[in-house]
């Protein structure tokens, strides 16, 4: 019944989805070079349409002397200046192309890191997005329209409810909407039959957590626990594995450039190489998404700390899609010091070499109220040699210049909202 449902409202939302997930499926075998010359027949079809277009993007390449034949190569994509956020925000209405399509979609950012975004998305390019995403549901071996539990935002209103719980039913999807302990136990009762678990890493986190303590009955029949929108914290993976009998895999992605990566069965996150054109500038991520036409995507700078392996870099699983070795978090406000300034990153690095060197994995949020002075927030309870270890790896990146207070064993659960790993309330 739910297959029917789902293949109907398919038809009639996204009818170009199931074409596309027929060729995502043929070009995960494709090598390296046809999937780069793909990219290639991609990036000149989208540059010669914004050119015409969009009057923000023409007026770019006439700044620059430049026309869309003069890309040439995937390396002249870097001719082009870098977009942000900011940049869509202001010429939003100029950056919209003039071109007429059957369906557009109004998609929206969450506005987690700043003011919420508005833009349109052609049906083409909702559908093909759509398509990646189930394209990682089938190296799972998971249907999109099986019993499945979502973990995401929600509002607290009556009718907001009632309208999620009737979408939900449409769906085959359940989800909680606190942590209490009955709304738990129905919601681990309800995953029996599930085949799938997905949304905020955070409350996948939690949920396995409070399952564990209360020793309820584990699912047995779950083929994939998926994360989104969050990072995903290496500590998060016991207690996940624990209750679901699985570790938590990534999508990693966005709205403005649709799904960037997706995690296949041996652990390695594999670029979506047939929609978006990734960089690595500086440690930051910056995306071309190369099917949307409505909206053009053209080397913007996402927000995000990543490093790309090499080239040659290879995966068990046998596909020559690009891989993100590490996305290591949100670019956030920078840490002031005393006297210097540092970026968010250094935070990553400060908890990834006690992951490294002392095998000490953990949850962390932190935040600055004043210049000088940081507030370092642990989830795990520490011992004296653990908080000697973590005082000294602090020390290592910001030496004098930072006092520091360190509070372990506290809840950093954020019910309905994403976990910030650094909050600067620094102006």
């Amino acid at each position: 019944m739910f297959k029917g449902i789902f293949k109907i409202g398919q038809r009639l939302r996204n009818p170009s989805l199931t074409t596309w997930f027929h060729f995502l499926k043929a070009s995960e075998t494709w090598p390296l070079a046809s999937l780069e010359a793909y990219q290639l027949k991609k990036l000149k079809e989208l540059v010669a349409v914004a050119y015409a277009n969009s009057a923000y993007y023409k007026n770019i390449f006439e700044a620059l002397g430049m026309k869309p034949s003069d890309i040439r190569s995937l390396e002249d994509l870097k001719k082009l200046p870098i977009t942000t956020k900011s940049d869509l925000l202001v010429y939003n209405k100029e950056i919209h192309t003039n071109l007429t399509f059957k369906k557009l979609f109004q998609a929206n950012t969450s506005g987690t890191s700043g003011e919420s975004l508005k833009f349109n998305r052609e049906e083409l390019a909702d559908s093909f997005n759509r398509a990646s995403i189930y394209r990682g549901y089938s190296w799972y071996n998971v249907n999109p329209w099986e019993r499945n539990g979502y973990f995401w935002g929600y509002n607290f209103s009556e009718m907001a409810v009632l309208k999620i719980r009737i979408l939900d039913s449409l769906q085959n999807r359940f989800r909680i909407f606190n942590y209490r302990k009955e709304s738990i136990d129905f919601f681990i009762k309800k995953l029996k039959n599930a085949k799938y678990l997905h949304g905020y890493s955070s409350m996948v986190y939690e949920t396995a957590k409070i399952t564990n303590s209360l020793n309820l009955e584990k699912p047995s029949n779950l083929k994939m626990v998926k994360g989104t929108s969050e990072k995903i914290f290496e500590a998060y993976q016991e207690e996940i594995q624990k209750a679901f009998g699985q570790r938590m895999i990534s999508e990693y992605g966005a709205a403005e450039t649709g799904i960037i990566a997706y995690e296949c069965p041996k652990g390695k996150m594999h670029l979506n190489m047939e929609g978006v054109i990734v960089e690595e500038i500086d440690h930051e991520i910056v995306v071309t998404n190369l099917q949307m036409q409505a909206f053009p995507i053209i080397r913007y700078k996402l927000g995000d700390y990543i490093k790309l392996a090499t080239k040659t870099a290879t995966c068990e699983c046998g596909m020559q899609h690009l891989i993100i070795e590490e996305v290591t978090g949100r670019i956030g406000q920078p840490v002031y010091g005393k006297i210097n300034t540092y970026p968010s990153l250094y935070f990553y690095y400060i908890f990834k070499n006690l992951a490294t060197k002392q095998g000490l994995l953990l949850t962390y949020q932190v935040v600055q109220e004043e210049k000088g002075k940081l507030f370092f927030l642990i989830e795990q309870p520490l011992d004296d040699r653990q908080l000697n270890y973590l005082e000294n790896e602090i020390g290592v990146y910001f030496k004098e210049d930072m006092e520091f207070k360190i509070e372990h064993s506290q809840n950093l659960s954020t019910p309905n909202k994403k976990l910030k790993s650094f909050i600067s309330n620094i102006a």
